[in-house]
Parts: C-alpha cells; sequence; structure tokens
C-alpha cells in the first residue's frame, strides 16, 4: 500500500544559491497552466531565483512575462519534440548558465527531460491534469525527471503505476490573495458590462469555452433554472472554440435575454465580485484555478465532482458538490451532471442568507489553504533540494 502523498509545504529555512530555471510552457494560450506559470514566477524570492521562459509560438502571455522582466524564447513544441528544439534548449542551458528545468503539458516535459538527461540538468515536470498520460509515465521512468502533481488523484495515480514516492510531490495550486478577494472590485462592474441590475441574482461560469470544460452543461443548467426562476441572469466569462455553438443554442432555447456571452477579461478579479454563485461543469479537472479564484473572491460554487474538484470544495459550507460515475453519492439529494447543478444552484438561491455564509466560509478556507506564496515556497523548496541533490553529486564525482 502507498505512503501518503509527499506534500511539500515550502516550510524550509536552508539558505539556497541563487537557480536559474527555464519554464518551458506547452502553450501559450489564455489558460489555467499559464495563469499558474505566471502566478509562480511573480512569487518565486528574486534573490533566489532568476527565470527564464521557452513558448511553442508569440501570444499575449509571452508579452505580459516579458514585462515581468523575464527572457521568452520560441520554439516549436510536439510530443515527439523536434531535434532542433532539443539542441536549443541544449545550448540555452550551455550559453546561458541554467540551472534546472520546469515543464508544463506533455510536450514540453518530454523536450524538456531529453534535453535535461542530455545535460545532466535536474527537470522538473508540473502536471497539471487530474492524471497521467502513458508517454508521460515513460518520460518519467525513462529520463529520471521530478514530478509535481496538483490534485491528489494524480499522486495516487502516479504511485499505482510503480513510480517512485521520492520522485513526486503534491503541491496544490494556489493564488495571489491580494489580487482574488472579496474588495478586489466593484460589484458593478460585470453588471453593467452585460447590461443587468445590481440587485439581480447573477449565476456565472468562468473558463475557456471548450468542450472538457463543460460550458454547454452551464447552458443547459441556466435552461433549467430559468424553469423556475425566470428572472435570474447567467454570464459565460471567456471564449474559445465553442462560443458560436453556444450562442446558437441559447438562442434556440430563447434565452438570449437572460444568458450573457461576457467574452474574455483581461483582468478575471474584476468578474467575480459580481457574481452571487459560480457554476463549475467541467468534464476534466484537475485543480482549477477558476474554483480557486471564485473562492477566494467569496463567491460560492456548485460544481460536478471530477478530479481534484472534491478536494477544493467544503462540500455543503463553500459550495456544493455533485455527483458523478468516478464519485456517486457526493451529495445524495442532487443526481449527477449539469440536472443536479441546476437543482443545488436553485435550492442555494432561494436560500441567500447560506450563500452569505458560504461565500464567508470560502474565503477562509482559500486564505487558510490556497495562497500562492505557500505554492511557490513549495516549488522553490524542490528546486533547491534538486540543486543540492545535483552539488552534491558533482563533488563525489570531482572527489572519486
Amino acid at each position: 500500500m502507498p505512503k501518503a502523498p509527499h506534500v511539500v509545504t515550502g516550510n524550509s529555512n536552508s539558505p539556497a544559491p541563487r537557480i536559474h530555471v527555464l519554464e518551458v510552457l506547452g502553450n501559450a494560450i489564455v489558460g489555467g497552466m499559464e495563469n499558474y506559470v505566471k502566478n509562480l514566477i511573480a512569487h518565486l524570492p528574486v534573490d533566489d531565483f532568476k527565470v527564464t521562459v521557452l513558448c511553442p509560438f508569440e501570444s499575449a502571455l509571452t508579452s505580459q512575462i516579458r514585462a515581468q522582466g523575464h527572457q521568452v524564447f520560441i520554439a516549436p513544441l510536439r510530443d515527439d519534440p523536434p531535434w532542433r528544439t532539443i539542441e536549443m534548449i541544449c545550448t540555452l542551458i550551455r550559453e546561458n548558465d541554467i540551472d534546472l528545468l520546469h515543464a508544463h503539458l506533455m510536450n514540453a516535459h518530454t523536450v524538456a527531460a531529453i534535453a535535461g538527461k542530455l545535460t545532466d540538468t535536474p527537470t522538473v515536470a508540473t502536471l497539471h491534469g487530474m492524471s497521467l498520460h502513458p508517454q508521460e509515465i515513460s518520460v518519467i521512468r525513462t529520463t529520471g525527471s521530478h514530478t509535481i502533481v496538483v490534485c491528489r488523484e494524480a499522486w495516487s495515480q502516479a504511485m499505482a503505476v510503480g513510480l517512485a514516492s521520492d520522485s513526486v510531490s503534491l503541491v496544490p495550486n494556489g493564488i495571489d490573495l491580494a489580487v482574488y478577494n472579496p474588495a478586489a472590485a466593484d460589484r458593478s462592474i460585470l453588471r453593467n458590462a452585460i447590461g443587468i441590475a445590481p440587485d439581480d441574482v447573477l449565476i456565472g461560469f468562468v473558463g475557456r469555452l471548450a468542450w472538457e470544460k463543460g460550458p454547454d452543461k452551464f447552458v443547459k443548467a441556466a435552461e433549467q433554472i430559468l424553469q423556475h426562476r425566470p428572472e435570474v441572469h447567467f454570464a459565460l466569462v471567456g471564449t474559445g472554440l465553442m462560443e458560436k455553438e453556444l450562442a446558437a443554442a441559447i438562442e434556440r432555447a430563447g434565452i438570449e435575454g437572460n444568458v450573457h456571452l461576457a467574452g474574455m477579461w483581461q483582468d478575471p478579479s474584476k468578474v467575480y465580485p459580481s457574481l452571487d454563485l459560480m457554476l463549475h461543469t467541467s468534464r476534466a479537472d484537475a485543480m482549477p484555478l477558476a474554483i480557486l479564484e471564485a473562492m477566494a473572491s467569496g463567491v460560492p460554487v456548485v460544481a460536478i465532482g471530477v478530479g481534484g474538484v472534491p478536494e477544493l470544495i467544503e462540500a455543503g459550507e463553500t459550495g456544493i458538490l455533485i455527483g458523478t460515475n468516478e464519485w456517486p453519492g457526493i451529495v445524495s439529494e442532487y443526481p449527477g451532471d449539469w440536472d443536479g447543478v441546476a437543482k443545488a444552484a436553485l435550492a442555494l438561491i432561494e436560500h441567500p442568507e447560506r450563500l452569505q455564509r458560504m461565500s464567508a466560509a470560502s474565503v477562509r478556507r482559500a486564505a487558510a489553504l490556497y495562497d500562492i506564496r505557500q505554492s511557490a515556497a513549495a516549488t522553490a523548496q524542490i528546486f533547491r533540494q534538486l540543486m543540492r541533490v545535483r552539488r552534491e553529486s558533482t563533488r563525489l564525482h570531482s572527489v572519486s
């Protein structure tokens, strides 16, 4: 039976030399992984770490990272990496004195682990999903890269497939509590943008409009809620490939007066204070930042209990979890999927005092468990430990 997960807390007081980290990103869109990286590099101690970034293409993200003062390189990244990208990373390691590689997504993990093995450079991969792909498992075993997972479901799988417990760390995601809090924005900002009154009940979805995020389930839940509470409003915040499909579904249902496609917001912290409730309807997720951001902003969440979501929401206290085939009977009085989401949301908006209690409890839970400073400190501790191991190995080889 596997041991309990090695949860890194970041409570190390030992001094460490300045470490140059190359962050290798497998994508460069506006998404959860990319926001994780921006948050992390903004909170690594500048006296201890220097950060350079490699992305697969130029985007708004690369501009934002450069604006933070970090150098960004561009190279193609595929699950079967081209040699020129491996060569480029090896050259960056040699010419820029890179000490450690930190990869995100399978394509980045694969190329970074190969380059790290070729140059004897420690490699860390943060796996942002709720499960490990066979290629990721193979890369870890073949190259010896260290693995960070963000939820216990992924950690359990890592142990089940036989990865060494000392090579896998559980570091929960974190968010910047100075940015995400109930006072982050005026309650009227999003409401004014979509044209609804200050006292209207507003239920939100925040995320990419992509199949895995389940925005279509949100629309179905909204349609069902409106059959009982026709005055409620809904906002989908985000963009993605499903936007036109969702707009058509909203029009077919005749609910376009209540369901608003609010588009992409560069600063989501301005969105949450306008919401009375958030529905998280993902088909697959590990530790979604949208739930953490909502909690820190004082917005209760009704969520389908996929992946690491049940680790985030304290059922009945900060929100409601809806059962799935993977998590049967999480909340027995509600059926699974979007139908249960709709029924739970109706139950909550019928009791505003309960929503208020959940709001306060959400803020407390986010502050206690999901501060980005804790996550960044834990990740920094892993980096330092790997560098200590490398220095000791180099010393022993030089002595022998």
